[in-house]
């Protein structure tokens, strides 16, 4: 599942203005390769809309079937805001409707099954 977490205004190369949602999957548990600590996270992505503004802030706290997934693309630079580090990229997160199937344990199958009466204790009466 995902959910709608806000959404934002974006404009074409045409200068034509859409909306696009800002989806975010559930958490996750990752270690850090620095200091080997887990912290919580989530992934999140945008999907265009043909949506107004009104209906995308209804939709806010929406979830959806669905998750978002990692993608490899081509190599692209990415500035983090805070700290003005530039990191090399080359995946993205994507929506993606199709979940994939869990594997579910199996059941154990039990075949033939009868119990051995003689296998189990009796209990005499002593009294």
């Amino acid at each position: 599942m995902v959910t709608i977490i806000n959404f934002k205004e974006r404009e074409t190369e045409d200068g034509k203005s859409f909306f696009v949602l800002e989806l975010q999957g559930g958490i996750e548990m990752v270690q850090s390769k620095s200091t080997n600590k887990f912290y919580a996270t989530a992934r999140k992505t945008s999907i265009a809309t043909t949506f107004d503004e009104l209906t995308c802030k209804a939709l806010i706290g929406t979830q959806m079937q669905g998750e978002i997934i990692k993608e490899q693309c081509d190599a692209y630079e990415l500035t983090v805001k805070e700290t003005g580090e530039v990191m090399l990229l080359n995946h993205r997160f994507v929506y993606t409707q199709q979940v994939p199937e869990t594997k579910k344990p199996q059941e154990p199958v039990y075949e033939n099954l009868k119990p051995n009466v003689e296998s189990f204790s009796k209990m005499v009466n002593t009294n």
